[in-house]
């Protein structure tokens, strides 16, 4: 009867356990990993052509789209001119990385050894420059016969020149509170005109041999995979020099033809090879 009764026991124990689920727990229970975010890489707008701002330095390019070269600057019209703070490009005189906001950019090596006289400040009518600021100044001219200079690329284009060549001449400058540094009005268009061509008054020297290359327009509206049109000869000088924030303020109170009253945002650096032309 012992023998029968567990002999039984032990067919009900192993029926019992056919066809039951395991009981999960925290510690037996699998945790499974969340899926990673796919995050895409915008695409780069290859087919506009070279972009700009560039490492000067840098001469390595993959964008062979075909550009004419554009005129000297004394052969053609100075059609506007303005500012960027800090600097677009990068170059051995201006190096430093601000941060990666529109008025990010570069800012010239010296800027750490200024002294406290020329960091004063000084208020005036030029906005956003303050002493110690860098800015990279333009002067973009056109082939096209335009009347006279004016605000934007806007005039640099006329009814019957839509698309001209462009050539942009281009300089840094370490902005100092110091009446002995540069005065900007010796680089600013005074109604001079040389050869029936808009001219500066004078284009910047002794800041080395300026990088020439081809490339687009800039400023903060423009990315990697949001390109310029603009097709441009750049000539840009490798180091800065230092320039008078009194001089600025007075370009700005002189109601300039440029209506320029403030310096504009950068545009970061373009780095992608298939962005950039070659610098022969």
């Amino acid at each position: 009867m012992s023998r029968c009764l567990i002999l039984f026991t032990a067919i009900a124990l192993i029926f019992s356990g056919c066809g039951s689920e395991p009981t999960e727990t925290a510690e037996t229970a699998a945790v499974q990993p969340e899926p990673e975010a796919v995050v895409e890489t915008p695409a780069l707008c290859v087919d506009a052509g070279p972009q700009t701002p560039r490492d000067i330095s840098n001469p390595h390019g993959l964008n062979t789209t075909p550009i004419d070269r554009a005129p000297a600057p004394s052969e053609m019209n100075l059609c506007n001119l303005h500012t960027h703070t800090n600097a677009e490009h990068k170059g051995p005189g201006f190096s430093v990385f601000v941060d990666d906001s529109d008025y990010g950019g570069y800012a010239c090596n010296e800027t750490a050894d200024l002294t406290e006289a020329e960091l004063e400040p000084l208020e005036g009518a030029y906005g956003k420059v303050k002493p110690g600021d860098t800015i990279e100044v333009h002067w973009v001219h056109t082939s096209c016969p335009i009347e006279t200079p004016g605000p934007t690329l806007n005039a640099c284009v006329t009814d019957t020149c839509g698309e001209p060549l462009l050539r942009v001449e281009a300089q840094t400058f370490l902005v100092v509170n110091d009446s002995n540094a540069l005065d900007f009005a010796e680089f600013a268009y005074n109604g001079t005109v040389r050869n029936d061509f808009h001219q500066a008054a004078s284009l910047p020297s002794g800041t080395g041999d300026p990088v020439e290359f081809f490339g687009s327009s800039t400023g903060p509206d423009f990315t990697q995979s949001e390109c310029s049109p603009f097709k441009v000869t750049w000539s840009v000088r490798p180091t800065c020099a230092k320039l008078d924030i009194a001089s600025l303020h007075r370009w700005a109170e002189s109601d300039n033809i440029f209506g320029e009253t403030e310096s504009h945002g950068v545009r970061q650096l373009v780095t992608a090879p298939e962005l950039l032309a070659p610098i022969q």
